[in-house]
């Protein structure tokens, strides 16, 4: 028996490990001296420190919190009203309403999601805080029903009457007698409420705007780039969750030793004292933030550019905070920074009826919008800086003089493997098909990208990566789905940049600005651009027809064009800069990437080729993508 208690706990201990180890990584990790998240270098404060002084991290946390705390009190109190209701009413009344109330809770997020954005489209509302704490209140409200429905089903229907006949009134029945008996399903909805609103991702993406974000649609935004200011954020709130469940479940524990009895008033003391908590948090967050960003606009900002708000649309992790900081200082101008995670997703907000002053997208993503007039030409007076760009961007095939766009950074795409474990002339002889030498199996990483796997595969066959040949494609999803089943790969996203800086495996298809950082934290890595050719990418500055300060815009452009913001840019990022001083500088002999041959774009290789947008292509490889996956 004793043998099987011990096996029972040992077990139970193995499982909860199991749950919990991914945790306590985390939590140790946030402690880590270096950015790296696989390699513990010594302790150290620098992440808290770093979240504490980032304006946008705090702005998150308040926004989080006094939109749940809203929330929830909101939707408890019409989610139990409503219930109540509903438990008077007819039956079939009653089931009309229960079905429809289920359909939120069914419905996938994005289908809520996209629904709620379209509803704000239509009645042609501005998105951004509001907005988002309404979508937050609808999808919580269904929930707080569920949760008080079951507990109203189990009271007698007579109670209500029988207190009105002792003389309550219909609000005393309501709040003496029928709360105080459903007060376990109502505490239950409260916090159903409060966990889906501090967690909820999908619906915020796409209801929010302005600049206003929530924790967790900063931290989807930060992961693309290794921020391990994630990890001290998230310890931060598994300690405030774990203290809070310590309290809840120790405090009865407490007052039956101690045989204390919990009145009325003292329950009425405990919820003045959470509330206060909270009011001094989201208040300490809302002044901590509010103190490390500048606020004020400018009278002459407003004289000058007709605005003093720039609404900025760019990818997560992409530039460095001190830039719109100075910008903001040098023209008393408030910039409104949104992030997205890929060009679809900014492409679907836009269509969306989001509006912004600059967009960021990518060399195909920009050929797209031209093609749907969705661009206003620059104004190359207010742009002089243009002369600072290196020679190679002057030839871009989708805006080739600039009429539309200012490259912001570029780079290739190549292999980034482990010098000691793969042989160089394995890398010179077969390109991009070692990712199919057995020699290597197990030992590669594929990145999730379906583009960039694709124009692998069709560089590796011989083939244009813009191909929109049905049989150029499957054979490239024939060679895809090959290395797939018979290599063995780890299919990964963004975590292939530490893992590899780690080496974790000897070969990984990366952005060459990724790469760039895994050779600067590992000696041991080198960078190959195939011979079979390449994707030679740009992302680029436009400005949509639609923008509400065009000027204003025009003038960050060249902001963002000059010696000095260019340096800072590149050397936060670790992309290519596209101003030419910068770009020769900092890959020159007494350069920071001096060394770094990820850095320094391969140009004039008649093989490397730019993405174009191509609708008929782009379906068939996603859908052949998926496939390739699944083969996995």
């Amino acid at each position: 028996m004793n043998h099987r208690k011990l096996l029972r706990r040992f077990l139970l201990g193995t499982i909860l490990l199991f749950f919990y180890f991914p945790i306590l990584y985390m939590l140790i990790f946030s402690f880590n001296d270096s950015r790296s998240l696989t390699s513990f270098d010594g302790f150290s404060l620098r992440w808290y420190e770093k979240m504490l002084h980032d304006p946008n991290m705090l702005e998150a946390i308040y926004y989080t919190l006094v939109t749940a705390v809203v929330a929830t009190v909101v939707s408890t109190a019409v989610g139990t009203i409503t219930a109540i209701g509903l438990s008077k009413s007819r039956r079939i009344v009653r089931e009309v309403v229960s079905q429809i109330n289920n359909l939120p809770i069914m419905n996938p997020e994005i289908v809520t999601a996209v629904g709620f954005m379209l509803f704000y489209v239509s009645l042609r509302i501005e998105k951004g805080f509001l907005t988002m704490l309404l979508a937050h209140i609808a999808f919580c409200i269904p929930y707080v029903i569920l949760s008080v429905m079951p507990k109203l089903r189990s009271l007698d229907d007579n109670l209500a009457e029988a207190a009105m006949d002792l003389g309550a009134t219909p609000w005393q029945a309501m709040t003496k007698v029928i709360v105080p008996q459903i007060l376990p399903g109502i505490i239950s909805g409260a916090l159903i409420a409060f966990t889906m609103s501090f967690d909820d991702f999908t619906i915020s993406y796409f209801v929010t705007g302005n600049g206003v974000k929530n924790i967790s649609t900063l931290v989807w935004t930060m992961s693309k780039r290794i921020n391990p200011s994630i990890n001290a954020l998230s310890t931060i709130i598994v300690l405030m969750i774990t203290i809070t469940l310590l309290l809840v479940n120790l405090l009865p524990i407490i007052k039956e030793k101690t045989k204390t009895k919990t009145t009325r008033i003292s329950k009425h003391a405990t919820g003045i004292v959470a509330l206060c908590f909270v009011l001094f948090i989201t208040g300490g967050l809302y002044w901590l933030k509010s103190g490390t960003k500048a606020q004020m606009s400018s009278e002459d900002a407003i004289a000058r550019f007709g605005s003093d708000t720039l609404k900025i649309y760019n990818v997560g992790e992409y530039i460095d905070p001190e830039i719109n900081t100075a910008f903001e200082t040098q023209y008393g101008v408030k910039i409104i920074y949104d992030t997205f995670d890929s060009n679809e997703l900014m492409y679907t907000k836009l269509q969306g009826g989001e509006r912004y002053d600059i967009l960021v997208p990518s060399d195909y993503m920009i050929e797209r919008l031209l093609k749907e007039e969705f661009l206003q030409p620059l104004n190359h007076d207010q742009i002089p800086n243009l002369i600072n760009l290196a020679e190679p961007l002057n030839t871009l095939s989708y805006d080739p003089d600039h009429t539309y766009s200012v490259p912001y950074f570029w780079g290739t795409v190549g292999i980034v493997y482990n010098k000691n474990n793969v042989d160089i002339e394995d890398l010179e002889k077969e390109g991009y098909n070692i990712f199919k030498n057995q020699k290597y199996k197990g030992h590669i990483y594929m990145y999730d990208s379906e583009r960039d796997s694709f124009m692998m595969a069709l560089k590796a066959l011989g083939y244009s990566m813009n191909t929109d040949d049905e049989n150029q494609l499957r054979e490239a999803y024939e060679w895809l789905k090959e290395a797939v089943s018979t290599m063995d790969p780890e299919i990964v996203t963004d975590e292939v940049i530490d893992a590899m800086a780690n080496g974790n495996k000897d070969m990984a298809l990366v952005y060459s600005g990724d790469a760039t950082y895994i050779l600067s934290e590992n000696e041991d890595m080198g960078y190959f651009m195939p011979k079979e050719g390449t994707n030679l990418w740009s992302d680029a500055m436009v400005i949509p027809k639609n923008a509400p300060n065009p000027k204003l815009a025009n003038e960050y452009i060249n902001f963002i064009l000059e010696y000095e913001n260019s340096m800072k840019n590149t050397e936060f990022v670790g992309y290519a800069s596209t101003n030419d001083e910068v770009l020769e500088e900092c890959s020159g002999t007494e350069g920071i990437y001096a060394d770094n041959d990820a850095y320094l774009p391969r140009t004039g290789y008649e093989k490397d080729e730019i993405f174009h947008y191509n609708e008929k292509s782009r379906k068939m490889i996603s859908e052949l993508w998926t496939k390739v996956k699944i083969a996995k």
